[in-house]
């Protein structure tokens, strides 16, 4: 029930029709007597500067989540952003602090680490492929970077954007080995989908399977299914794999922590979720 002490966590971007951070969130609060709620708010992106700055003059709001289109103009919007952040190029989470004001951060690739962590994957001394040098993907380097592997290989069918990425990763964590090159997957402890592929029925694989070794540990970011054709294809092949709503998941307890709800754990935010697929 909303009450007039609800704290708000906006949920802002366009369309709203896929969000499903409300669908985990709202039952958890409910769960723990926590008189918070997310809120859908549909924002066009011409819109989103001069909104985003009348939402947060509401007394009773916590902070925000942000999605597609808004990420990487909302770097531009806020008084501070984190490492993470400003590597990604984008922000998906915004706090407003007791003195008003905003901090972002980028918490992508934060869920995507935590849930690798959790099944046992070592990140001292590896070698890693993300393909896709978009907000996710750069977001899931920072985050790679951050935990102290030892390369990371830059794939994007956009150039500039792996270049831009790479020089961002060098200013930060110069003792990292970071290149750019192809979507061969041979060779690495992980390869991962930062990539789109995998939303349509008839996409591509997002690189050759036959290249993949069984060692080879692969994530997937696409959450249009739990199971997606390349998580599918991989487990045929015998690696190891995460899927993209482990990461929603694993990053859901990070975002509770950054607006200070506490915690939780993946299992229990499953089991209060009411996303269907």
């Amino acid at each position: 029930m909303i009450s007039g002490k609800t704290t708000l966590i906006a949920h802002i971007g366009y369309p709203t029709e896929g969000f499903r951070a409300p669908m985990v969130y709202n039952p958890w609060f409910e769960k723990h007597g926590i008189d918070a709620v997310v809120m859908p708010m549909g924002v066009l992106a011409e819109d989103y500067p001069a909104s985003l700055q009348a939402i947060f003059k509401f007394t009773n709001i916590r902070g925000a989540l942000v999605t597609m289109p808004h990420k990487v103009t909302t770097i531009g919007l806020v008084d501070e952003c984190s490492t993470t952040a400003r590597i990604a190029g984008s922000a998906n989470a915004i706090l407003k602090r007791p003195d008003g004001t905003l901090l972002g951060d980028m918490f992508d690739g934060t869920g995507f680490t935590r849930g690798l962590r959790r099944k046992g994957f070592v990140f001292s001394g590896a070698t890693c492929l993300v393909i896709g040098s978009g907000g996710v993907g750069s977001a899931i380097a920072a985050s790679l970077a951050a935990e102290g592997v030892a390369s990371l290989a830059l794939c994007d069918t956009h150039t500039l954007s792996a270049e831009g990425l790479a020089s961002r990763l060098h200013t930060y964590y110069p003792q990292i080995e970071v290149k750019i090159t192809s979507a061969d997957p041979a060779g690495y402890d992980l390869v991962v989908n930062g990539t789109p592929l995998g939303m349509k029925p008839d996409d591509p694989l997002p690189f050759d399977i036959t290249r993949l070794s069984p060692a080879t540990f692969v994530g997937e970011v696409v959450m249009k299914t739990e199971v997606t054709p390349l998580v599918n294809a991989a487990r045929e092949r015998g690696c190891r794999t995460q899927v993209g709503t482990d990461m929603l998941f694993e990053m859901i307890p990070a975002y509770l922590e950054f607006f200070g709800f506490g915690t939780s754990t993946p299992e229990e935010l499953r089991s209060v979720a009411t996303i269907q697929f």
